[in-house]
């Protein structure tokens, strides 16, 4: 048993040294991986050259996406707030209206009843209003009672109230009640455009009752349309009110329409974005409301790390820079790349790390790639 012991202790030390000469032998491997050491001869061949990165200003086109929107009072719903039906209409979705045209006629028989309730009224007021009159002057002298009095106040006063509720409501089906008289009484009213614009939507038909919380029709005023942009959470610090972005749809890439911004929501949805709001700097009305579009803004980054184009090699996908270590000597780093401009491109770490301090091979350096692909292949 105690031999068994013994042979099994000294397997585990043979595996743990194996596993540990393992471990250094891979770790040595990555290292020799990354890094390449040039002869005198190949350093020439490559002519490397080596350069610092640069804090430069790159401007990034920042693209986004949205539709076209009309602002709330530029949308107007049309209905009849006493109900009936509708007589007639020439409207049709797309059709041009001007304010103050008849767009529509409606007709009920309670726009008579109100008419007459109006006229009968009114009729009644000259009455209360001598009878008042008669009292005030008998209560002065004492020829009439205090309560006889404030009866007949009370009456002209509530036929007072009751004229003007009525006049009121037929402000409400557009009959102008000063205009009134009993010679020009009308079953139909009609209902006028309150907006210059279009048609939207044309929910009725002639002969069809609406409720008074029915739409009639929906007229949009498009002179005043806007751009709403869907912008995420990580964009949204490069984005202020007045700057200048352009906007075009899929249909016509190449028209470009000149925007600014004039409002960014300050509340983010589910999906982590927010509304901002752009206005058109040039109507053109073949910008219609519910339109995609395509929106690209310029934004300017700020003493970002750079360096030219030509020392980041991209190979299986992912991008590198060398960083010179002396000697001939030179590690391969991965980055990211960022924005560029002017073969200029902003370099990114995996780490954050700051390389202004580095030397970087600025020319040849996919002849060091292929050196060190040829030396890891050996």
């Amino acid at each position: 048993m105690k031999k068994i012991i013994i042979l099994f202790i000294v397997t585990f030390a043979l595996f743990s040294c194996g596993s540990k000469e393992a471990k250094e032998t891979e770790s040595t491997q990555a290292i020799l991986e990354n890094n390449v050491t040039l002869t005198d001869a190949q350093f020439k061949s490559a002519n490397i050259q080596l350069g610092k990165l640069e804090k430069r200003t790159i401007a990034t086109t920042l693209k986004l996406n949205g539709k076209i929107d009309v602002p709330p009072q530029n949308m107007v719903s049309v209905s009849m707030p006493l109900g009936g039906f509708l007589k007639s209409t020439k409207l049709l979705p797309g059709m041009h209206v001007k304010k103050g045209e008849i767009i529509a006629s409606m007709e009920d028989q309670q726009y008579i009843q109100l008419q007459q309730d109006y006229l009968t009224i009114k009729s009644k007021l000259s009455f209360f209003e001598n009878e008042y009159v008669r009292q005030k002057e008998l209560n002065i002298s004492k020829a009439s009672s205090d309560k006889v009095f404030q009866q007949s106040e009370m009456d002209y006063k509530t036929q007072k109230i009751a004229l003007s509720a009525l006049a009121e409501k037929l402000k409400l089906i557009n009959i102008d009640p000063e205009k009134l008289s009993e010679s020009n009484l009308s079953r139909s009213v009609n209902v006028y455009s309150s907006i210059d614009g279009f048609v939207s939507k044309v929910n009725v038909n002639i002969g069809k009752y609406v409720n008074p919380a029915d739409i009639l029709f929906e007229l949009i005023n498009p002179s005043d349309i806007h751009l709403n942009l869907k912008v995420f959470e990580k964009d949204l610090d490069k984005l202020s009110i007045g700057q200048k972005l352009v906007a075009f749809n899929n249909n016509q890439p190449d028209k470009k329409h000149p925007c600014e911004i004039i409002l960014i929501s300050q509340e983010l949805s589910l999906d982590r974005s927010a509304e901002v709001h752009c206005h058109f700097e040039d109507y053109d009305k073949t910008l219609l409301p519910g339109m995609y579009m395509n929106a690209e803004v310029e934004i300017k980054m700020n003493n970002t790390q750079s360096i030219n184009d030509d020392a980041i090699v991209s190979h299986e996908g992912k991008d590198f820079i060398f960083i010179s270590k002396g000697n001939k000597q030179f590690e391969l780093l991965e980055i990211k790349k960022g924005s560029t401009e002017t073969n200029f491109t902003e370099v990114i770490t995996l780490d954050g790390k700051d390389l202004s301090g580095f030397e970087v091979v600025t020319k040849g350096a996919y002849s060091l790639l292929m050196q060190l692909k040829n030396t890891s292949e050996e």
